[in-house]
């Protein structure tokens, strides 16, 4: 169990606020690691100690109940919580359980912070999208970024077909640790943007396009392609994951960048 969550069950019962009995039954379930919770769900309660960050809910097939309650397992021992593919039907009801998350109903994302986003950002992440149709997955690698606790720069609508647009904010790719880069159709601007800066560039193929984009089929195979050595590239429609991996990268970075007496943040005074 982590000590200060220890240190925390101690002073409830201290307090009055639990009971020795529930305080127990709390210690159980963080030394095995999860929590039974509902029937439906087991809840790792070791993500946030062995990746530094709480499970992630995919709400995508989950009731609102269901997302309450595991949201809830998470809240009672001291984790925030990040919810994607939320139903905007059921996002009501999760905000009226938890007021201080926020819903996104563009990246369909709800963000309850936990401990591990306090203190100040480490390691900075720009968003580039093609086009404003591809905002939603953008918007959920952004929201993503930002609960790893990265400043996060969003750069829209700057596709391939009008180049110029890119070009003109080139400054923007520069002073970042990593790179999410979204697009549809054909899929090319990662490799654009590959050849711009010297940073790692997470590449998401979204499933904007006509017919024979199939779905993003297209535009992956056309990332998976690329000529640009610094790109790699997450699954259709993954903004989550092209979120969490740049925001991995940037916080390893901005962390090293403040152990050697730099700014963490990326940027210079």
């Amino acid at each position: 169990m982590i000590p200060r969550h220890l240190a925390q069950l101690f002073e409830a019962v201290a307090a009055g606020k639990t009971t020795p009995e529930q305080a127990a039954q709390a210690f159980e379930q963080q030394q095995q690691g999860f929590a039974e919770t509902g029937g439906f769900a087991h809840v790792d309660l070791h993500r946030r100690a062995r990746c530094g960050f709480p499970e992630v809910v995919f709400g995508l097939g989950k009731t609102a109940e269901q997302i309450v309650a595991i949201v809830g397992k998470l809240v009672e021992h001291g984790q925030g919580c990040l919810v994607t593919r939320v139903d905007p039907r059921s996002a009501d009801r999760i905000q009226a359980a938890f007021p201080e998350g926020v819903y996104n109903p563009v990246a369909r994302t709800f963000h309850k912070p936990g401990p591990e986003a306090e203190g100040p950002k480490v390691g900075r992440v720009a968003v580039v999208t093609a086009g404003t149709s591809d905002l939603p997955v953008a918007e959920e690698a952004r929201v993503t970024a930002e609960a790893r606790n990265c400043e996060v720069d969003m750069l829209v609508d700057v596709g391939v077909a009008g180049l110029h647009r890119l070009l003109s904010r080139r400054d923007r790719l520069t002073d970042v640790d990593a790179l999410v880069v979204v697009a549809g159709m054909e899929g090319a601007l990662p490799s654009v943007v590959g050849g711009l800066t010297s940073c790692p560039v997470i590449a998401v193929p979204t499933s904007i396009g006509y017919g024979a984009n199939f779905q993003g089929l297209a535009a992956l195979l056309g990332m998976l392609n690329s000529c640009a050595s610094n790109v790699v590239v997450v699954n259709i429609d993954a903004g989550f994951n092209g979120g969490y991996v740049a925001g991995l990268i940037a916080q390893r970075a901005g962390t090293a960048r403040g152990q050697a007496g730099g700014p963490s943040n990326g940027k210079s005074d």
